[in-house]
């Protein structure tokens, strides 16, 4: 992935609020039916800014920081996808938000896991951008020892840019990422829990994703009813900001077609 945030936007609509014990701090573009977009770990709203006017157009977005990264608090200074499931529900409360669509990238769609799971009736359709539904052992490898130096130069940048409280804030999310790699309990979820999803699904995945391996993928397609699968041909990890992949046009095509029907 070469591009994985962009900078701040000078019309972004920024607000906070309280959810629990921190601040959270999300971002509302357009009109319509609410669409939820969640970023990846480490990363920011600003993940989402290159396809947010384009979104925009159709639907109502709320773009969301998850505790700790970009402008949100996170006094626990731990983080679990569980967890930023519970946080995005307690947001949509507040906004008077019953059912949504929502996408997510990574870690995005790790917490729309839980969310659909949990509540399943509420999400409508999903978009779930290189994601798993569990740590197999080539990602708890990387995890447990990623450090800031040895991270890819994208990606430090995307950790600068994106950790609006500077180098404290980037070594409590390394710190937290580190602890993925013991963690056997957040990530768990089996074909018979998938299979109680009741949002209509696409799932996105490269075929070179060195954290989750394509057959993952395949696994969570199969087992979520109603569900699509789209294979990124030499795609690595959140593939959909290589120029060449035309993500935002499937992803409307896929979200708002049944709404014309």
């Amino acid at each position: 992935m070469k591009t994985k945030y962009a900078p701040s936007q000078n019309l972004s609509r920024g607000h906070y609020v309280q959810i629990d014990d921190f601040e959270m701090y999300y971002e509302e573009y357009g009109k319509g039916f609410p669409l939820i977009l969640l970023h990846g770990f480490g990363g920011c709203t600003q993940n989402w800014h290159p396809f947010t006017n384009e979104l925009s157009k159709y639907y109502r977005l709320i773009v969301i920081d998850f505790r700790g990264h970009g402008h949100s608090t996170n006094p626990q200074e731990k983080f679990t996808h569980r967890k930023a499931a519970n946080d995005v529900f307690l947001l949509l409360e507040k906004l008077k938000i019953q059912q949504f669509s929502a996408m997510g990238m990574s870690s995005g769609g790790m917490t729309l896991l839980h969310m659909a799971t949990s509540q399943s009736s509420r999400i409508i359709s999903m978009v779930l951008i290189s994601s798993t539904s569990h740590f197999p052992e080539q990602a708890r490898i990387i995890m447990g020892r990623a450090s800031f130096k040895t991270m890819p130069q994208e990606v430090k940048e995307m950790y600068k840019e994106c950790a609006k409280r500077g180098e404290k804030q980037i070594l409590q999310l390394i710190a937290q990422f580190n602890a993925f790699s013991e963690n056997y309990d957040d990530m768990n979820f089996d074909n018979e829990s998938l299979s109680a999803i009741t949002a209509r699904t696409l799932i996105i995945h490269g075929d070179r994703d060195n954290f989750f391996p394509v057959e993952i993928a395949e696994n969570i397609h199969h087992s979520i009813p109603n569900s699509k699968l789209w294979i990124i041909h030499n795609g690595e990890h959140v593939p959909v900001y290589d120029p060449n992949v035309p993500f935002t046009s499937t992803a409307l095509r896929f979200l708002v077609e049944p709404q014309k029907e």
